[in-house]
């Protein structure tokens, strides 16, 4: 084998190998779906969270130790919420551009 058809080779397995993938089509329904999910499972955990402390056990707040699940639903459902923000706004600009493809910089242009 020469060193030009080992390179040709090597350029055409890089190029294969790189080359870009499109999602499916229905990611963007899925990825709402998911989020939408996370995001009132969260809004549930702190509703019953609040209907706990509702029953007197406003004691409880002085102890760090029970701030971990309100915690952890406001940061999950604060994250869900901002993600399914910046897919909507991806699929309203890709709607918007005649369904071209857009990067993660492209929604604040």
């Amino acid at each position: 084998m020469s060193e030009t058809a080992g390179q040709f080779d090597l350029e055409r397995l890089l190029s294969d190998a790189l080359r870009p993938i499109e999602p499916p089509e229905n990611l963007a329904t899925r990825m709402e779906t998911t989020l939408s999910s996370i995001a009132a499972q969260a809004a549930a955990e702190l509703s019953s969270w609040a209907d706990e402390l509702s029953e007197g056990e406003l004691e409880a707040l002085r102890d760090p130790r029970n701030w971990v699940r309100p915690v952890a639903a406001a940061a999950a459902g604060g994250a869900a919420a901002g993600a399914l923000v910046l897919v909507g706004l991806s699929r309203k600009r890709s709607a918007r551009r005649g369904g071209g493809r857009l990067g993660p910089l492209d929604l604040w242009r």
